[in-house]
């Protein structure tokens, strides 16, 4: 049983936003890039990274009371396992992003059920991202993170020996050319749109990067995958990408989808907040099984499995 009191609970509640907001100023400022792997003043690392000494203190103080960051002596600093996490790219970018932009968007949420980023900026968050190159490039980064988890996931699908996978929204293509490097006889596309960030170079013979939209078509294979892709859309929008896929797609062709699954219940899920988050950004949604399988069937798409993070269907 918890010994959290009931005021504790609604405190640690509150002051999420200043959490968010702190781990992005010290995320931009590469703070846990300049503390390494040793203890620093802080005047000395404010004076490299270029911020006040004072302000400076005060956010790694209350960092390091929740763990990220500790002060080994008055005003002298070390990294932690937590802040360890900001060290290089992913997760800082991950505090970029919830702490700068999506921040303003979830400061303007409400119960209506629009998504306010549109309302704040005047586009939609996709649109958005295109016309802010140095943004786009940081959501791709950021959503590198945990590819090990979702290459494990995509590695338990039982391959043949010789498909053409298509990615739909691959990114930068990293996790399909990861998927490739373990399984020798299976060839990719990387489907996305063309403004994005990605090194052509890396693709090499098995492997290419074709641009598109995927409202309007999907290139032709043997496989699709999305992964976390479709929780970035609402059901109408989630149908029109299924049935670009169904209409490539000959029957009994496989849809792999990396994407949780809302349990019931009361128990932490941090899916339940980031359904929350894809709410302010664009009317996305995360899903639970029984919509999870009206979706696919709707789409023409029988589910064949559902757990584990993976869901794989067949084109009926």
């Amino acid at each position: 049983m918890s010994t959290t009191s009931p005021e504790t609970t609604i405190w640690d509640a509150l002051r999420g936003a200043l959490v968010t907001r702190a781990v992005a100023i010290v995320a931009d400022l590469g703070v846990a890039d300049a503390l390494g792997d040793s203890e620093r003043g802080v005047d000395e690392v404010a004076h490299e990274v270029g911020a006040d000494g004072e302000t400076l203190y005060r956010i790694l103080r209350a960092l390091a009371s929740d763990g990220v960051f500790t002060e080994r002596r008055p005003r002298e600093f070390a990294n932690t396992p937590a802040s360890d996490v900001l060290r290089g790219h992913g997760w800082r970018d991950f505090a970029h992003l919830f702490g700068g932009v999506w921040l303003s968007a979830i400061a303007q949420l409400d119960a209506s059920g629009r998504p306010t980023f549109e309302d704040l900026h005047g586009t939609g968050f996709w649109a958005w991202l295109a016309e802010h190159p140095g943004e786009r490039a940081a959501f791709d980064r950021a959503m590198e993170q945990g590819w090990e988890s979702r290459l494990e996931r995509l590695d338990s699908v039982g391959w043949g020996g010789d498909e053409t996978i298509v990615d739909v929204g691959g990114g930068n293509g990293s996790l399909l050319l990861a998927l490739l490097g373990r399984r020798p006889g299976l060839r990719g596309i990387v489907f996305d749109l063309p403004e994005t960030v990605r090194d052509d170079s890396a693709f090499g013979d098995r492997c290419r990067f074709e641009a598109g939209d995927f409202f309007e078509r999907v290139p032709a294979g043997d496989a699709y995958v999305l992964a976390t892709i479709l929780h970035d859309w609402d059901d109408e929008s989630a149908l029109r990408i299924l049935r670009s896929i169904h209409a490539a797609a000959a029957p009994g062709t496989r849809l792999v989808l990396l994407e949780g699954s809302i349990e019931p219940g009361n128990a932490p899920d941090a899916s339940k907040w980031l359904d929350l988050l894809l709410l302010a950004l664009f009317a996305g949604r995360e899903r639970d099984e029984a919509q999870w399988r009206a979706l696919l069937g709707e789409g023409g798409f029988e589910v064949e499995r559902l757990e584990d993070g993976v869901i794989e269907a067949r084109c009926r």
